[in-house]
Parts: structure tokens; sequence; C-alpha cells
């Protein structure tokens, strides 16, 4: 089985060439080559693959479509034709008063649900839903296994739902199970 080196190695001038017919950019394209090269690496740690070749590949494609779609985005924002006093005079956004007491309420049900965590199950939490980490990674920063993680952010959401379900006046009908009520 080749490694991930010899595979990216042995394809980056065909990975460039591709991503660079995409997005149209010879210096992008190899930026996204080297984004697909860490995220296939940082899969790889987390479980096996087989293929390396087509998964490096359909990783690479994925990533210039991302990038299609946010440079698309980015000029549907942007009005060239307004300076920026033009964009000063456009009022802000703001939820309306109802919006924000309801906001507030849900932060406030928030912070007493992960008060009532222990401390590991708050990280752990926090650290995959507010910062996206990866179990492996999440089991790496606090030295557990992933099998710790796996549980204990089952029980910690567990116990978040109920809490929510308790201040709502509802109960949960299985609290085995979080998908089934």
């Amino acid at each position: 089985m080749q490694t991930l080196d010899a595979v990216f190695v042995g394809h980056r001038g065909a990975l460039v060439r591709l991503l660079a017919r995409i997005v149209g950019s010879a210096s992008t394209a190899e930026d996204l080559a080297q984004e697909a090269y860490l995220r296939v690496s940082a899969a790889l740690r987390e479980r096996p693959v087989e293929q390396l070749e087509p998964f490096l590949f359909q990783t690479a494609r994925n990533l210039a479509f991302d990038h299609l779609r946010q440079e698309q985005r980015r000029r549907l924002v942007v009005v060239p034709d307004i300076d920026n006093d033009g964009m000063e005079a456009v009022p802000a956004a703001r939820p309306s008063p109802e919006t924000e007491v309801a906001d507030r309420q849900l932060l406030a049900r928030l912070e007493e649900a992960l008060g009532r965590l222990t401390e590991r199950q708050r990280r752990i939490v926090l650290l995959n839903r507010m910062e996206g980490l990866s179990h492996a990674a999440i089991a790496d920063r606090l030295g557990v296994s992933v099998s710790t993680v796996q549980k204990e952010l089952k029980i910690a959401l567990l116990a978040c739902l109920e809490i929510f379900a308790r201040l709502n006046g509802q109960r949960l009908r299985n609290p085995g199970r979080p998908d089934v009520y």
C-alpha cells in the first residue's frame, strides 16, 4: 500500500492541472493541492483509506468547488461601485427585541446545561461543537481515548437535551436514546 507522500508526489502535477482547470488559477491550484494533502493526512489519522489516489483527488475537487462557491458568494456580497462612505450609510441588520430576549434566554439555558456537566464533559462539548474538533483531535488534546470522547460527548449531549426539555416543561420520552422522543 502506497503512502500519502508517495501518492501526492507521484500525482502532484496532474492534481494541480486538474485544480487549475477547475478554479482558473495556477497559484490557487497549488494552494488547494497543499490543502488537499493536509486534509487527507488528517483523515488518515482517524481512519485508514484503501484507495489513496481517488480519495486525494476527490478531496481536492471538493476543495476546489468549495473555493468557487466562496468566490461566488464574495462577488455577490462585494459591490464594487459603492465606496466606504456608501457602505457606512447602510444600516446594520439588527434582530428584533423579541429575538434578542429569546436569544438571551436560550444562552442562559445553555450556560445552565453546560454548568451541570462535569469539567471534562463540558470541555469535550465545547471543543467538538464550538471549535469543530474531531473526536480524535479532542482525545489527543485531553489525553484520553477516542471511545472515551465519544461516550462522554453522548452523555453530555443527552444531559443537555434533558435539561433543555425540563426547562421547557417537557420530558424526553426515551432518555436512553436522544434520537427517539
